[in-house]
């Protein structure tokens, strides 16, 4: 019985386009729609050298330091960026450089040092803070000197050497990327977005509400046991269509789940049936029509998926600080979690601890369902 129950409740759900649409295609949309709002992102920001030049007359040519200061930032080392292109020039050289933007600015050491700029932007507010921070050390060292000319030897082996006592380390497997909780916070979406399928196998089986579920409650079978094996179908479906979107947002989009397929299947999973349940339980309690349970559906997934940061990644965060009881109870954050664990930490514990409420949500879901429906009677049919 289980076996003919599920081919045609398999061939039910996948000829309902509205709710394949919702739970596979919309999510699918929204997704490449994120791709090109989140392409490059980072590499836009990423730091290019500026270019520069320096009048090449005698007073620079006499200062040893501040050759030695800007050959430490102009210099590739292994590994880093330098701060600035540099170039030699006149001083009539140097401004028809700049009058053609072919470089940001030009430093004239003339009784001082003077910085020449077009405009005011960040490159050269980062020329002027250099030349600022070389001016204070090189003050500082001066009024050292002259104190203790002693200290002239070690002042320099410590410019030289530029020491760096501290070290850049992360505490996990993985860099931290904010971008990357808008995908999951979609996956989220998408798996609460189950509830359509949900909602379908209860009004499936109350007489008052489907033909169908009239000719169930006629029949010489269990009720409940044909919801069981048709939930058991529709969460399978459910499942197997947020896998195709798994597998076109890691696949497509680049988008890192980490390396642990078998714990992102089980997050899967996990999520497919929270969702299933959901959309049951809301089918049992409403009294209504099916367009009218859709609708509130609808009204608390996209709730919960703004709240676990889908709209605003910043809201997940506050949520948490400010109602931390929220982010245990609202599944989207669950889910969204979940894949933020197998991505960013080493050990599994907080990825259990998620999956372990997501299942523990649906169990509360599916009992309140099962206390609904068999009290169910009808007086006629």
């Amino acid at each position: 019985m289980f076996l003919h129950i599920f081919v045609n409740r398999c061939k039910c759900l996948l000829r309902n386009k509205e709710a394949m649409f919702w739970t596979l295609m919309f999510p699918i949309i929204l997704a490449t729609l994120f791709g090109l709002a989140f392409n490059n992102l980072s590499s836009e920001d990423k730091f290019r050298e500026i270019d520069i030049a320096v009048v090449d007359n005698e007073e620079y040519q006499n200062n040893q330091g501040f050759q030695s200061a800007l050959a430490a930032v102009s210099a590739k080392d292994a590994g880093e960026e330098s701060l600035f292109k540099l170039r030699l020039s006149t001083l009539e050289e140097a401004e028809d450089l700049l009058k053609n933007n072919q470089i940001t600015g030009y430093i004239l050491l003339d009784g001082g040092t003077n910085l020449a700029v077009r405009e005011s932007g960040i490159k050269e507010t980062i020329i002027k803070e250099f030349l600022d921070d070389y001016a204070q050390k090189n003050s500082a060292f001066s009024s050292i000197i002259k104190q203790n000319p002693e200290a002239r030897t070690r002042l320099a082996a410590d410019a030289m050497e530029n020491k760096n006592y501290l070290k850049e380390v992360s505490p996990t497997r993985a860099e931290p990327d904010t971008t990357l909780n808008y995908y999951y916070a979609l996956v989220a979406m998408a798996c609460l977005f189950g509830s359509f399928w949900g909602i379908r196998e209860v009004s499936a089986v109350q007489a008052d509400l489907s033909p169908q579920g009239a000719r169930i409650n006629l029949a010489p079978v269990s009720k409940l046991k044909y919801f069981a094996y048709s939930l058991c179908t529709a969460t399978l479906i459910h499942i197997l269509s947020i896998i195709v979107l798994l597998a076109y947002l890691s696949l497509v989009l680049k988008v890192n789940f980490g390396n642990d397929l078998l714990y992102i299947l089980l997050a899967s999973m996990a999520g497919s049936a929270t969702g299933v349940s959901m959309g049951a339980m809301i089918g049992a309690l409403i009294k209504k029509g099916e367009n009218f349970k859709s609708a509130v559906l609808v009204c608390v997934s996209m709730t919960c998926s703004f709240l676990a940061g889908l709209m605003v990644v910043n809201m997940k965060y506050m949520v948490t600080q400010v109602v931390p009881l929220m982010a245990y109870l609202n599944p989207a954050n669950l889910i969204t979690d979940a894949f933020y664990s197998l991505y960013y930490y080493d050990s599994y514990g907080r990825f259990y601890t998620n999956i372990g409420l997501l299942l523990g949500i649906s169990l509360v879901f599916y009992l309140v369902v099962y206390l609904v429906l068999r009290r169910q009677r009808y007086a006629s049919l």
